[in-house]
């Protein structure tokens, strides 16, 4: 009789080991590559309430089963969820354009905070009477940014002694090269015993 090893469910998930790992978030990098290039052209969380309830709804929904695919999915969930999502972004943007939604002022620079708040930076208060309309966002000057920086002088002093130097403390847009986290002398079918499951 022959015996068949089962597999426990978290062989399954995505991300049991270094080569599923790499092929999971290369999907999930390109699904987030969309989200970000849909938040520059339409704003933070615009852009599903620019269109109809049906397809914000729809949007919704496949957010939904994405997210639960990164939580619990296998490789092939997640592939084809980020798929969909890449899609889901594409149908949301080409619905805003076919009815002539406005599109994110250059005058208006927003930003994503760790809370959910949006925050919408603008050279001054004039500029920003229209947003504050829309209560979906904090909307902040130029000049009350530079009030702000004259309380974190740290920042300030920091930026002054290394030229060039970024405030990296918030982590947001940016998708990182997921071999960072991947250590030498491994190989892809090695399992991620030592490393917690994403969350």
């Amino acid at each position: 009789m022959t015996k068949v090893k089962e597999t426990s469910s978290t062989d399954r998930r995505w991300n049991s080991s270094y080569g599923t790992y790499l092929s999971g978030q290369a999907a999930i990098d390109g699904a987030d590559a969309t989200a970000i290039e849909m938040e520059r052209r339409w704003g933070a969380g615009r852009l599903r309430l620019l269109v109809g309830v049906e397809l914000r709804e729809k949007f919704d929904r496949q957010d939904f089963l994405y997210r639960q695919a990164i939580h619990h999915g296998s490789l092939e969930e997640v592939q084809r969820q980020a798929g969909r999502m890449t899609a889901a972004y594409r149908g949301l943007n080409l619905a805003a354009e076919t009815v002539g939604a406005p599109k994110l002022s250059p005058v208006v620079w927003e930003v994503g905070l760790a809370d959910g708040t949006v925050a919408a930076i603008v050279r001054s208060y004039e500029d920003g009477v229209e947003i504050n309309r829309e209560r979906r966002m904090v909307v902040y000057t130029l000049e009350e940014i530079g009030r702000m920086l004259d309380n974190y002088r740290q920042v300030v002093d920091t930026k002054l002694v290394f030229p060039g130097a970024e405030v990296v403390a918030i982590r947001r847009q940016n998708i990182e090269d997921p071999l960072n986290g991947v250590p030498d002398g491994v190989s892809l079918d090695d399992t991620l015993d030592d490393i917690p499951a994403f969350q």
